[in-house]
């Protein structure tokens, strides 16, 4: 084993937490200490991002009546969905999609402008901001559930219209909307799994070997 490794118990926890990281919907409102946060947030930004553009942005909403017209768009855009969904829609609507009004904390991730001019790792895939931004919600969300806290990515909604109200400027992008705080417990598998809506597949049958679809 490399020198470098960690310690058992530290290898453990890091494999824990990304065992236990859970998309949450049901949280039990409280409140974040602003060191948790500040912590919670350093660990986002700690994110590798390509050509080191760090790409994220991010708005924390403490404006209840923001809240709710965020929330009031979310709902807008899960009508959408359940009617593209077809004969699924009945399920899909029985399904909790956000914790907008009862989480501590709700933070928007966004893509900041001007991303145009960083062609370092995107002259091909110029969609590596994306990337880039995901591995730093990752990170606070692995962040969040050590320190005990629930958190939800939601990405029902419509980005232009996100970004219209959040007087985002021109390029930029919303990508998520991060309910965060206090939960009573996790979920002890995926809630989508737990409410029959998907089932996980087993990584053996996601793994090929030299070729698409070939495996071992």
């Amino acid at each position: 084993m490399s020198e470098a490794a960690f310690s058992p118990d530290e290898r453990a926890a890091v494999y824990r937490a990304i065992a236990e990281r859970r998309d949450m919907r049901h949280f039990s409102g409280g409140t974040v200490a602003p060191e948790v946060l500040a912590r919670l947030l350093e660990a986002a930004h700690h994110a590798p991002s390509v050509g080191l553009m760090q790409p994220w942005r991010f708005i924390r909403i403490t404006d209840p009546a923001l809240r709710s017209s965020m929330q009031e768009q979310v709902e807008q855009e899960r009508v959408r969905t359940a009617e593209a969904l077809g004969e699924r829609a009945d399920q899909f609507m029985k399904l909790k999609v956000e914790g907008i009004s009862d989480c501590a904390e709700v933070i928007v991730a966004a893509l900041m402008d001007g991303r145009e001019q960083f062609v370092f790792g995107r002259r091909t895939m110029p969609e590596m901001d994306i990337a880039s931004m995901s591995c730093a919600i990752q990170n606070m969300w692995l962040a969040a559930r050590a320190e005990g806290l629930g958190m939800g990515w939601v990405s029902l909604f419509d980005p232009d219209k996100l970004a219209a109200l959040l007087n985002m400027p021109e390029g930029a992008r919303p990508l998520a909307i991060l309910c965060l705080g206090p939960v009573t417990g996790f979920y002890p598998a995926p809630m989508l799994v737990l409410e029959g809506w998907a089932q996980e597949r087993p990584l053996e049958q996601l793994l090929y070997d030299n070729q698409w679809g070939v495996h071992r």
